[in-house]
C-alpha cells in the first residue's frame, strides 16, 4: 500500500541544509584563508554554486525519476560493471577523509588543554577506535547524539557570526589581503573549500520517495539549501577572515578567531560544544552511514569473502575493521589535511564528471520524462549546462592535484590504479557477476521509469 508523500519544500531543506553544514567549514577554512586571504568569502560563495555543478547529475536525474536509492541508484543507472566496481572500492576508501576529523578533534580540543597536543596521533587514533566501536551497540543511541550535536553545531554557528560580524575590522573589501596570491589562490581555495561545500544534493536525493511532488520539490529544495549554505558559509568566512590579521589565522582552525572575539567562558563553550561536536558528528556520522554500504560493497563481491562476516547480530565487523584500519592509516603516517582531501576529493570528482557527461544522453534517451522535468530546457543550453558541471568537476580535480607534492601524486594514481584493478580482477575471477550487475540495472532502469509507490525495492547491484 502506498504510503502518504509528506514531505514539502521545507522539510527537505531543513534535512538538507542540517546534513550539508557541518564540520567541513572548522577544518578547511584556515587552509582556505592560506591560499587566498580576505577573498575567503567569494571562495565560499564560488565553492557552493561549483560543488552545486559537480554533483547537478543528483538534481537532474531528481528531476526526471523518483528513485528509492537515491544517489545510488541514480550512479547505478549510468556506471558500467568496471566502474561500478570501481566506485564501490572508492567507497570503503572513504576511510581516510575520517582520519581528518579525528585529528581536527583534538586540535581544536588542544586550543583549551594544550597539554595534549604532543600526544595528538595516539589521541586521534583512540577518538577513532571509540567512534568505531560505538556502532557496535545499533544506531538509535548514535542518532539521538547525532541530533543533539547538530543543535549545537548550529547554534554555535550562529553566535560566531552575530559576535563576530561588529568586531570585523573596517576596510574588508580594499586592503591588500584580498586576492592573497592572485587568481591562482582563489581558485585552489575553491578547490579547497569545495570540500566543505558538498553535500547539498545527498540528502534531498535520498528521500525522494518520501516527499511530495519530488520532481519538483526536490530541485527547488536544493537549489535553496545551497543558496542559504552560501550566505551561513560567506558570513563565517568575512569573521574568520577579517576579525585578526590574515597571517594570524592563515593555515589554523577557527579557534584562535573565537578566542578573539568570545569571552572565555563562551570560547570554552564554542570550542568543545560547537567545534568538536561538529566535527564528531561528522566522524561518528560517516562511521555509521558507511557501515552498511560499506558491508554491501563486500557482499556484491568486490572485496574478499571474509569482508562479508558478520556477528550473529548482524554487525559487519569484518568489513568494519577494514574500514577502521584505512581510517587510522593517514593519522599514524601524518597525512597532512590538503593531501587527506585530494586523496578524496579527485577520485570522488572524476566519479562525478562521468555522471555529468551521462546526462547529456538522458533527454534523447528518456524523452517523456525530460519534457515533464521542471528543469526542461533547450537541448543546446541543458548540453552546455552539463558540460559546465564537467568542467567543474575537472577544475577541482585539477586545482587539488595541483597542489599535491610528488609523493602525494603518486599515491593518488596508486589510489585509483588499485581501484581498477581491483574491479577488473574481481570481475576477471568470477567474484563478481557481471549478468547479476547488469539485471540489477535493468531493475534500477525499469523502478525510474513505472515510478512504483513508496515500496523499497531491494536492488542487488551497483554500488556508489
Amino acid at each position: 500500500m502506498e504510503q502518504k508523500k509528506k514531505l514539502n519544500t521545507f522539510d527537505i531543506f531543513s534535512l538538507g541544509f542540517g546534513g550539508a553544514v557541518g564540520s567541513g567549514i572548522f577544518v578547511m577554512m584556515g587552509l582556505g584563508i592560506g591560499h587566498t586571504g580576505k577573498s575567503i568569502v567569494i571562495a565560499l560563495l564560488g565553492g557552493c554554486v561549483i560543488m552545486l555543478l559537480a554533483y547537478m547529475y543528483n538534481v537532474v536525474f531528481s528531476s526526471m525519476f523518483v528513485l528509492s536509492g537515491g544517489d545510488y541508484s541514480q550512479k547505478a543507472m549510468v556506471f558500467s560493471p568496471l566502474l561500478t566496481g570501481v566506485s564501490g572500492i572508492f567507497t570503503v576508501l572513504n576511510g581516510f577523509a575520517l582520519a581528518m576529523y579525528s585529528v581536527s578533534i583534538v586540535s581544536y580540543a588542544g586550543s583549551v588543554f594544550p597539554g595534549i597536543l604532543p600526544y595528538t596521533k595516539v589521541i586521534a587514533i583512540t577518538i577513532t577506535t571509540l567512534f568505531f566501536a560505538s556502532t557496535i551497540k545499533g544506531s538509535k543511541f548514535i542518532a539521538i547524539i547525532q541530533n543533539i550535536m547538530t543543535i549545537v553545531l548550529l547554534f554555535s554557528i550562529a553566535l560566531f557570526i552575530f559576535v563576530g560580524i561588529p568586531k570585523v575590522k573596517g576596510g574588508f573589501f580594499t586592503d591588500g589581503d584580498f586576492f592573497l596570491n592572485g587568481p591562482g589562490g582563489l581558485v585552489s581555495a575553491v578547490a579547497i573549500m569545495g570540500f566543505a561545500c558538498q553535500g547539498t544534493t545527498m540528502a534531498p536525493v535520498a528521500m525522494a520517495k518520501d516527499t511530495a511532488n519530488p520532481r519538483k520539490t526536490l530541485p527547488l529544495a536544493i537549489i535553496m539549501i545551497t543558496i542559504t549554505l552560501a550566505i551561513v558559509y560567506g558570513l563565517m568566512g568575512v569573521v574568520a577572515s577579517g576579525v585578526l590579521p590574515v597571517e594570524d589565522v592563515a593555515g589554523k582552525t577557527l579557534s584562535v578567531v573565537a578566542s578573539e572575539i568570545f569571552p572565555k567562558p563562551v570560547y570554552i563553550i564554542f570550542i568543545l560544544g560547537g567545534a568538536v561536536f561538529a566535527i564528531a558528528t561528522s566522524l561518528m556520522g560517516g562511521i555509521a552511514l558507511l557501515k552498511y554500504p560499506v558491508l554491501k560493497v563486500a557482499e556484491d563481491g568486490w572485496l574478499p569473502g571474509i569482508f562479508k562476516k558478520t556477528t550473529k547480530q548482524g554487525y559487519p565487523w569484518a568489513s568494519q575493521l577494514l574500514f577502521y584500519i584505512i581510517s587510522v592509516i593517514p593519522v599514524f603516517l601524518g597525512f597532512s589535511f590538503d593531501s587527506i582531501i585530494s586523496l578524496i576529493m579527485i577520485p570522488t570528482m572524476l566519479l562525478c564528471a562521468c555522471c555529468n557527461f551521462y546526462c547529456i544522453l538522458l533527454p534523447k534517451k528518456y524523452p517523456k520524462q525530460w519534457k515533464e522535468s521542471v528543469l526542461h530546457m533547450p537541448t543546446p543550453v541543458f548540453t552546455f549546462v552539463m558540460l559546465l558541471s564537467v568542467g567543474c568537476d575537472f577544475l577541482v580535480a585539477y586545482n587539488l592535484f595541483a597542489m599535491l607534492t610528488g609523493k602525494e601524486v603518486v599515491m593518488v594514481f596508486l589510489i585509483v590504479l588499485f581501484c581498477f584493478a581491483l574491479a577488473l580482477i574481481r570481475i576477471r575471477t568470477g567474484a563478481v557477476k557481471v549478468e547479476d550487475l547488469k539485471n540489477a540495472k535493468a531493475r534500477i532502469v525499469e523502478e525510474a521509469l513505472n515510478d512504483p509507490p513508496n515500496d523499497i525495492i531491494s536492488v542487488k547491484g551497483a554500488n556508489a
